[in-house]
């Protein structure tokens, strides 16, 4: 028996996956709303914490008119692990701040993904970037580019 909506939505979303061959879906948003009799919101709300990347899954959405959501099983570990340093760069700003930086690098530690060598390489040389920066040595835009730059390098090697 199902706990919530949550839940509903969740299994409603797994029922259709299941049906696919090639493992990926796309549906409007109002439509399994009103299918399931919840809000819009409750669907979103279900794929950002339920169909992550860390669970295997990869999700595209777009609102509005026309709007879709588009929900894709990732079968291979290694295409897991890339899709996740692309959502890990595509974060990294010039506003991203070291803690969030640090948050990054503990999951992919805590995921195994990294060694905890590499977490303390880029962590230490991420705190020397922010430190330049707030002494005017570097911008905020070169610094995000220089972190986006290790990730992207992390990716390569793991």
């Amino acid at each position: 028996m199902l706990n919530n909506k949550a839940d509903t939505i969740e299994e409603y979303i797994l029922s259709r996956l299941e049906g696919k061959a090639d493992k990926q879906i796309e549906l409007k948003r109002t439509a399994v709303a009103d299918e399931i009799s919840c809000a819009p919101s409750q669907v979103s709300y279900v794929l950002s914490t339920r169909f992550t990347t860390e669970r295997g899954f990869a999700v595209e959405s777009r609102r509005g008119l026309g709007g879709y959501i588009r929900i894709a099983v990732i079968a291979d570990e290694v295409d897991r692990k890339q899709l996740l340093y692309r959502e890990m760069i595509e974060e990294i700003d010039e506003y991203t701040p070291f803690s969030r930086i640090k948050t990054m690098l503990d999951y992919l530690l805590s995921n195994r993904i990294i060694t905890r060598r590499e977490a303390e390489l880029v962590a230490q040389m991420s705190a020397n970037l922010y430190k330049s920066e707030s002494l005017k040595k570097i911008s905020a835009e070169e610094r995000a580019k220089l972190i986006r730059s290790t990730f992207a390098t992390l990716a390569k090697i793991t």
